[in-house]
């Protein structure tokens, strides 16, 4: 499978949060290292996995709406 990768600012303009909120709030609380993103080479710049991110959404919006019947 392949991945698209991108920055926070890049997911930011995706799903319509500013990127500070998701570096200081989404990261490590709800995205997590390994999972919704990695640091390539070891080094300090975060990349955010779209699939996985998106693929725990949509699984969040799904158990929200069956809570709802």
């Amino acid at each position: 499978m392949t991945y698209t990768y991108m920055t926070a600012q890049q997911l930011a303009e995706k799903i319509h949060y500013d990127p500070r909120t998701i570096r200081n709030q989404l990261k490590d609380s709800i995205f997590l290292e390994g999972i919704h993103y990695i640091r390539p080479f070891g080094g300090r710049k975060i990349l955010f996995v779209w699939e996985r991110i998106e693929e725990d959404m949509l699984k969040f919006t799904s158990l929200w709406l069956t809570t709802l019947q």
